[in-house]
């Protein structure tokens, strides 16, 4: 753990679906029904209850969003993150779109989009070129619906059952030679240039805030980048990364998975706070 300069404060940078938020498929409970922890709706779409969080994590969560610059960092687009209601929501800073896009107290921060746009630059193949591919003459029955999120990348609900062997292989290698990234989430498949990250964007908030201590937590490839840049990394124990066996000095993985490993994470997460709060008393 690196030092933290004196009156600095704590940057908490935490991906949403599947690290703190969970869909009634990806809970992962066991045993008996009347042993399930209390939950809150985390999530409202199509006026049905779409994600949730235990009651446990949102009352943790929301004293870590008063001792710390807490930042949600997701692929979402701007509409998906919307629909999100957790604590600190609309306030601070937050992180959509795998990095495109820079919220401030719920607005697109205009410098940061300008400098996405020139960073895309030669060395990625178009937006249009990847969609052609995904629905052209490489398209596979699995690959159920092709959408593009905030015309910067493009992601795809897939039946993962139904992928041929090597498919996602060989989409990588394709994405890779273009300038682009390749992950699986859930039923969605992120193509995404590889300019645009959670990290870029991450660090671009330490650098405004001044934060001396970074805490993320994540479970996908796309979150390995901010686990990279943590001076304090978390991850669930399921996901893409925990399938990799990923790994780093610093790390900490959930003996938890499913929802209770949300839990698990904002836990650890107040406990590193703990002795900043103490301090200032």
């Amino acid at each position: 753990m690196s030092a933290r300069p004196q009156g600095a404060q704590v940057m908490v940078a935490s991906d949403l679906d599947r690290t703190l938020i969970y869909s009634a498929n990806s809970m992962a409970l066991g045993g008996s029904d009347h042993l399930a922890p209390r939950m809150v709706v985390a999530e409202v779409y199509d006026a049905a209850p779409l994600s949730f969080m235990t009651r446990a994590a949102e009352e943790l969560l929301e004293g870590i969003v008063q001792r710390s610059v807490f930042v949600p960092v997701t692929t979402r687009t701007r509409a998906q993150f919307s629909r999100v209601r957790v604590p600190g929501f609309g306030r601070g800073y937050a992180v959509t779109t795998n990095g495109a896009v820079l919220l401030h107290d719920g607005e697109p921060d205009r410098d940061w989009s300008r400098h996405i746009q020139r960073s895309l630059g030669s060395d990625c193949a178009p937006l249009d070129a990847v969609l052609g591919h995904l629905n052209g003459a490489a398209a596979v029955p699995a690959i159920l619906r092709v959408r593009s999120a905030e015309d910067v990348l493009a992601y795809s609900i897939v039946d993962r059952q139904a992928l041929p062997d090597g498919y996602l292989a060989e989409l990588d290698a394709w994405c890779h030679a273009r300038g682009w990234t390749t992950s699986l989430q859930g039923r969605k498949l992120y193509c995404v240039p590889a300019p645009i990250t959670k990290e870029a964007a991450v660090a671009e908030i330490r650098r405004r805030c001044g934060a001396g201590l970074l805490v993320a937590a994540g479970d996908s490839r796309l979150d390995a980048g901010i686990l990279e840049l943590a001076d304090i990394a978390l991850r669930p124990a399921h996901g893409e990364l925990d399938s990799d066996g990923y790994n780093r000095p610093n790390l900490t993985v959930t003996a938890a998975n499913g929802i209770l490993a949300g839990e698990e994470i904002l836990r650890f997460v107040t406990d590193v706070l703990a002795p900043t709060t103490a301090a200032a008393y």
